[in-house]
C-alpha cells in the first residue's frame, strides 16, 4: 500500500488520487498540487538547512537546497516508493513508459507533498519529508562549502586541461508559464554527454552538469 510506504494515511484519499493523476489522464490532474508541493518542499528544506547548517552562507545554503530538491533526487525518491506503479497516465504515456520518466516521477512526488499538506497541514508534511530525506540530510551540518554543479565541472575540466563544456538547448516544451528545458552538456575531447531537464535554462544546465560529474566520478 502506497500510504504505508509514504508513512502517511490520508483522511481524504481523493487528494492522493489527484496527486497521482498525470495531465494525460482524463479528468483532474496533479499540476496544481505539484505547484503547491514544490513551494512546500523548498520551504521545509530551506528551514532545515538554515537550522542545521549555522556556518553556511546564503550561497552555500542555496546550492545545498538545489542539490536536494532537483528533479533527479525527487525521481529517485519516487522510485524508492514505487510511485510509478500507482500513477494514472493516459494511453500515450503508458505506451511510452511515462511511469519511469524522471520528470513525471518528480512532478508526482511534489504533488503528493501538496496533497499531504492539504490533508494534514504543514506539520504532517514536514514530518513526512524529513523522514523521506533523512539519509540525504545527514552530515550536511559538516559541509563547509558546496559549489554548484556547473562550477565544479568547470574546475574539474580546467584541472585536466580540457576545454570548457558547451550547453546546447535541445528543446523547450510546454506553455510559456510552465516551460520545460532540455539541454545537452557537451565536452570536447571527452566522449561523455548528458541531457539535463529543468523548468529554466539554468536548472537544466545544472542538471546536465551534475549528470556529467556523476559519470566522471564513477570512472
Amino acid at each position: 500500500m502506497l500510504c504505508q510506504k509514504l508513512g502517511y494515511k490520508f483522511t481524504d484519499p481523493s487528494l492522493l488520487d489527484d496527486a497521482l493523476s498525470h495531465r494525460s489522464y482524463r479528468g483532474k490532474n496533479n499540476e496544481r498540487l505539484e505547484f503547491l508541493g514544490d513551494a512546500i518542499l523548498n520551504f521545509v528544506i530551506t528551514a532545515y538547512l538554515f537550522k542545521h547548517c549555522p556556518e553556511a552562507r546564503e550561497g552555500e545554503l542555496s546550492r545545498l537546497r538545489a542539490n536536494l530538491v532537483r528533479g533527479d533526487t525527487l525521481a529517485i525518491l519516487a522510485q524508492e516508493f514505487e510511485l510509478g506503479s500507482y500513477l494514472r497516465l493516459g494511453a500515450g504515456e503508458l505506451k511510452s513508459g511515462g511511469s519511469r520518466r524522471t520528470s513525471i516521477l518528480a512532478d508526482a512526488m511534489e504533488a503528493v507533498l501538496g496533497a499531504i499538506y492539504l490533508d494534514g497541514g504543514l506539520e504532517a508534511c514536514e514530518r513526512c519529508m524529513l523522514n523521506w530525506f533523512e539519509t540525504r540530510l545527514g552530515g550536511f551540518s559538516e559541509v563547509p562549502s558546496l559549489k554548484d554543479a556547473k562550477t565544479r565541472l568547470q574546475e574539474y575540466l580546467q584541472a585536466k586541461r580540457y576545454p570548457l563544456p558547451k550547453y546546447v538547448i535541445l528543446s523547450i516544451d510546454g506553455a510559456a508559464h510552465q516551460q520545460i528545458f532540455s539541454i545537452e552538456c557537451q565536452m570536447e575531447g571527452l566522449p561523455h554527454v548528458a541531457v539535463g531537464i529543468g523548468s529554466s535554462r539554468r536548472r537544466a544546465e545544472q542538471d546536465a552538469a551534475q549528470k556529467i560529474l556523476d559519470i566522471l566520478e564513477n570512472l
